[in-house]
Order: C-alpha cells, then sequence, then structure tokens
C-alpha cells in the first residue's frame, strides 16, 4: 500500500471534527467481544435507545434472517439468533445510521453497499473455512469505517472525488489526503483508538488494500483482504472507476479448502450478494 508522506498532513486529526459513532453499537460491538457478557446485558444496552432497537428488530424480522416467528423483543430476537449475529446486525444499523443525511448521495450510497458486499462475501467466505463468519460479516462491515467517517465529514466533496477517481482501490488514497490530510486507511486506525473498539480491527481497516501475504497465512485480515477485491468484482466497487481483479485471479490467492468449497463462478455470488443488499435496505 502507497504509504503517506511526512510532509502531506499539514492539519491535525482534530480538524476533521468526526461526528460520533452511535453509542450503542460500539457498546454493543465491546461487549459481543466480551466472553463472559450475558445476553441480558446485550439485550438491556440495546433497549436503552428505542429507535435503535427498532431498526434492529426490523432487521432481525426481515427477509434477511427469515424467522419462523417473528421476534418481538430485542432479547427474543437474540435468543434466536444469536449473541454474534446481534452484533453485526447492530453495526448494520449504527453505520447505515452514521451516515445518514450523506446517503443522499449516489456516491454514498455505492459506498455503504461495497461495506455491506464485502461483510456478506467475508460471512460465505469464513462459513467454508475455520473462521467465524459473524465476526467476519461484522469486520467486513467495519474494514472502511474510516472511508465512512469521511464520507460524513465532506460529503459533497468526498462524493465527488469517488465520482471522478479511476484507479485501483489503492490508488484513491493519495486524493484522500490531498482532500482530508488523511486516507481512509489512516482514519479507520485512528477511529479503532478513539472509539475503544477491539484491536483486532486495527490491521483490517489499516491494511485492506494490502497485496496479499505469500507466506501462506490465513486470518480475518487476509479474508478481508480478499472479500473487499470480491465486493469490487461483483459489482459493488467502492467508487465507479475502481480497477477490479477478475475473479479467478481471485479465487486463486484462497487457501486450497477455501477456494475448492467457495462459490467457483462469479455469477451465483453476485446474485446472492445483490440479494442480500435488498433486503437491508428494505429492512
Amino acid at each position: 500500500m502507497e504509504k503517506r508522506g511526512k510532509d502531506v498532513a499539514d492539519l491535525p486529526w482534530a480538524h476533521l471534527h468526526l461526528p460520533p459513532f452511535p453509542q450503542v453499537a460500539i457498546r454493543v460491538l465491546q461487549l459481543a467481544n466480551d466472553e463472559n457478557a450475558q445476553l441480558e446485558r446485550l439485550c438491556d444496552l440495546i433497549s436503552t435507545d428505542p429507535a435503535f432497537a427498532s431498526e434492529v428488530l426490523t432487521v432481525a424480522n426481515s427477509i434477511l434472517y427469515a424467522p419462523r416467528y417473528p421476534s418481538t423483543s430485542v432479547l427474543q430476537a437474540v435468543t434466536v439468533l444469536g449473541a454474534n449475529t446481534l452484533q453485526g446486525m447492530c453495526i448494520t444499523v449504527g453505520v447505515r445510521a452514521y451516515l445518514g443525511k450523506a446517503m443522499s448521495y449516489p456516491a454514498m450510497r455505492n459506498l455503504w453497499r461495497h461495506n455491506l458486499a464485502c461483510a456478506v462475501i467475508a460471512e460465505r467466505l469464513a462459513a467454508v473455512g475455520l473462521i467465524d463468519r459473524d465476526v467476519a460479516y461484522t469486520a467486513g462491515i467495519l474494514h472502511d469505517i474510516g472511508r465512512i467517517a469521511l464520507a460524513v465529514v465532506q460529503p459533497k466533496d468526498y462524493a465527488a472525488l469517488l465520482e471522478s477517481h479511476r484507479g485501483s482501490p489503492v490508488s484513491i488514497l493519495a486524493g484522500e489526503r490531498n482532500l482530508f490530510g488523511w486516507d481512509h486507511c489512516e482514519t479507520g486506525i485512528q477511529l479503532v483508538g478513539d472509539w475503544k473498539l477491539p484491536s483486532e480491527l486495527e490491521p483490517i481497516v489499516s491494511a485492506h488494500h494490502d497485496a496479499r501475504r505469500t507466506d501462506g497465512a490465513w486470518n480475518m485480515a487476509e479474508l478481508i483482504k480478499i472479500s473487499c477485491r470480491m465486493a469490487d468484482a461483483t459489482g459493488f466497487p467502492a467508487f465507479p472507476g475502481c480497477e477490479t481483479t477478475p475473479y479467478s485471479e481471485l479465487l486463486s490467492e484462497l487457501p486450497a479448502r477455501e477456494r475448492r468449497l467457495f462459490d467457483s463462478e462469479i455469477a451465483p455470488l453476485a446474485d446472492e450478494v445483490a440479494k442480500r443488499i435488498r433486503a437491508i435496505e428494505c429492512a
């Protein structure tokens, strides 16, 4: 990944004036990361924000999860779906709420869908391997949290950059640094600290544009790198002029087990991703 030069940042981090992420979503993420956290604690936390709880219930009862019996309370939803699935739902709701009015720009809706596509693909890719699928979904939603934050700070200017830029996924970092003094990877790792998010997110938000490791390593950070590029390839790039990698090449980068069990053709994967995104957006 292209590194930031020492003379780039003329403005301090505080200049960005980033609004806070929904605190309920952050606390759910922190609690769900605690093995000793009880389901009741998670439910009580979500219920402190009635509007947030209502939206989480709407997603839980949507065709995305297709419950046999609709949940009428957060406790019922988490009992049926589990704490880790609830975590992913809360972060999805939180990111959508964080974008807020910025979603009126088509470029921001595309950015939102890129994150959803990455999350869905990460979940599916983890499911055929030995990585927790719910955690993978959450990591996928949050991999571009730095970009989401920049979008909230200056939606009009950032939308213009997204619409006009042409090049590889990593090439837009220079344009972001020119506009903000920070790129979205740098912003993401700063937010992990500022918002006290789990430290495991650091390599995910800061290095998802790095090349795949060649030592055979396969972990959450490596999975998200591939999922992000697959999101681009399936028709959900972060910006319209994004150069994509052929799907066959992306498959060749997977470990043997994942390559054997994952979707061998892009069309069924793209259809499934689009279906999941529609379900979330209609919820």
